[in-house]
């Protein structure tokens, strides 16, 4: 298959990094002996984010160094027109020597920040680092400090490994703060099913992740389907692709309900058409230009839709599933591409928490039901076999309509063979093969779906390190999150058959079992379950959940329920202002305090 570059599937270049190297402004001997040292620190930081870090089109992250350091006002006048003209949308300060702090730091309020002071006795980095961690909390603008344990010699040209760590926490969560900016939210149709986060929050999505909402009735797949809106020879290709590659399974309804073959290959050219129409509609088509519809070419610059379907959709046509599975895969009939954010029943909530995961990964994301938590009594009272291992203490059945990317099939390996969700660009033709090798296409359930589709049926392969989390709305406080980190796992063949027929065995399954603590919300898996704030949840391969603390805080997103050790919580210094030995309440007191990024005018 081939590989899609895409590069330009949203309005702009994607932010850039930028690197300010602060230095003691005083000239004549002082300025001079540091100039040279603080310039190598600022390349070495560019050098380590370059090399590790890409954005979700692949390509290495972008870092913008000035060709001169910053000893005061002017010189950081002169950095913040640069980064303007450069695009950077996340500042990093460094620094091994005192400079001066309200003087020399980055006063945009829009740019996430963190300030790196070298740790070294010949000059007092430390004491900047406090002195301008201290004025931007002062000022509204937090900012993480990042401060190496060990103490370096003036001329050491390494980055410690520790600092390496918290560099690059900060400018992946740094990135994806900036990338949400001026992207959309797709809003196919409106609530489903009285699901609360699919009652699409605008203000949320303004002002916390700086993203704007879209708004198309369902009715615009009609139309563009009756009237021919899609690009014929992609659909002919599309459709080959997904009868030579999409095998169907047998048909599970009552005789009375189930479809024709005739009727059947209609549901097929339908979902096919569907998924077409729904991926220009989030980022447009080219050649719809070129056929004629010039307004339907441009899309909505959307980096995450959502598709209502049930009910008012999948009780007359066909489902959603194929769609939103294919779009949230890192492949399909053109190849193997990143994947596109895609929430099943217009949840946004769910769909955003996807989005935040994705951008710090660069990886397709699973949204599934937190549909059961089986003890491991219950297990053995309906199997006669009881949980070993990893699942011995019980799990979670994490399943939903077929729409989980195919990704999840763990069916692709890492360089050691374990199953693994990859960035597209380590994804191989015999990878793709197997996700879809291992993914069933079963006639909908039409109890649940009157108008028919096709839902995908796999069970994800256990041993695979995965985070699951959840944005969900407080009245009276806004957002807060939820991570939890643990693991797929295993059951024996028997085991999952009787457990997955008590449910719909036509959609994809996941046993979840998050990593416990022994107290708190996560004090075994049944309290992790009960824990859990809504009907979805979002997840994500690796153990991602400091990531996604470190993010959370710069969209001042409090966290509520999560597993991460505390040492591996990095959070803006003006945090520990407002708490020290409670964090999870000072998380709240600071985000309440300092208020959503973008809500800032």
């Amino acid at each position: 298959m081939a590989t899609i570059n895409t590069s330009g599937r949203f309005v702009g270049d994607w932010p850039k990094i930028g690197i300010r190297p602060a230095v003691d402004g005083r000239q004549h001997g002082v300025r001079e002996s540091l100039d040279a040292q603080t310039r190598a620190m600022a390349e070495r930081t560019a050098d380590l984010i370059r090399s590790t870090l890409r954005y979700p089109d692949g390509a290495p992250v972008e870092v913008i160094v000035p060709d001169h350091n910053i000893g005061g006002v002017y010189e950081a006048a002169k950095v913040a027109e640069l980064f303007r003209l450069e695009g950077v949308g996340v500042s990093i300060t460094i620094t091994p020597c005192w400079c001066y702090g309200s003087e020399t730091m980055d006063m945009d309020p829009l740019t996430p920040k963190a300030v790196w002071g070298f740790n070294g006795t010949e000059r007092p980095g430390a004491v900047y680092l406090a002195a301008v961690l201290a004025a931007h909390t002062q000022k509204g603008l937090p900012a993480f400090g990042i401060y190496g344990r060990d103490v370096q010699d003036a001329g050491e040209g390494v980055i410690p490994p520790d600092v390496q760590l918290r560099i690059l926490r900060f400018a992946r969560a740094g990135l994806a703060a900036a990338v949400l900016r001026g992207k959309s939210y797709l809003s196919l149709g409106g609530v489903s099913m009285g699901i609360a986060g699919s009652i699409v929050d605008q203000p949320f999505f303004e002002r916390y992740l700086g993203m704007r909402v879209e708004t198309v009735d369902m009715s615009e797949y009609t139309r563009r389907m009756e009237e021919g809106i899609f690009d014929p020879d992609e659909y002919e290709r599309a459709l080959a692709w997904a009868r030579a590659n999409c095998p169907e399974g047998a048909d599970r309804n009552a005789a009375d309900k189930a479809k024709s073959r005739e009727e059947l290959d209609r549901d097929w050219e339908v979902v096919v058409r569907m998924a077409l129409i729904t991926r220009d509609l989030l980022v447009g088509n080219p050649r719809l230009a070129e056929l004629g519809f010039g307004e339907e070419a441009m899309g909505r610059n959307a980096i995450l839709g959502g598709f209502q379907g049930q009910r008012q959709w999948t009780d007359h046509s066909p489902n959603g599933d194929f769609m939103e599975a294919i779009l949230n895969s890192s492949f399909d009939w053109n190849g193997i591409r990143a994947p596109h954010m895609f929430a099943t029943e217009n949840d946004s909530l769910n769909g955003a928490t996807m989005l935040l995961m994705y951008l710090l990964t660069n990886r397709a994301q699973i949204f599934a039901d937190v549909r059961t938590f089986w003890s491991p009594d219950a297990v053995e009272r309906v199997t006669g076999y009881r949980p070993e291992g990893r699942a011995a203490d019980g799990f979670i059945h994490l399943i939903n309509s077929g729409a989980a990317t195919l990704d999840a099939t763990g069916a692709m390996s890492d360089e050691s063979g374990a199953p693994a969700m990859k960035p597209f660009w380590e994804i191989s033709d015999d990878d793709v093969r197997a996700a879809l090798a291992a993914t069933t296409w079963y006639p909908a359930n039409r109890g649940y779906f009157r108008g028919g589709g096709f839902s995908s049926q796999f069970v994800s392969r256990g041993g695979m390190p995965v985070t699951m989390a959840r944005v969900n709305l407080v009245s009276g406080t806004g957002p807060v999150l939820q991570i939890a980190e643990g693991w797929t796992v295993d059951l024996p063949q028997a085991v999952h058959d009787v457990l997955d027929q008590r449910t719909d065995p036509t959609w994809p399954t996941h046993w979840f079992v998050p990593r416990t603590t022994g107290s708190g919300a996560f004090r075994d898996v049944y309290t992790v379950m009960a824990n859990w704030a809504a009907n979805h949840g979002a997840i994500s391969y690796g153990h991602i959940g400091a990531d996604l603390i470190s993010l959370a805080s710069i969209l001042r997103i409090p966290v509520h329920m999560h597993n991460v050790p505390e040492e591996d919580v990095f959070r803006p210094s003006a945090w520990s202002n407002l708490g020290t030995a409670d964090l999870e309440g000072a998380d709240f007191r600071a985000c309440a305090n300092f208020g959503p990024l973008y809500g800032r005018r």
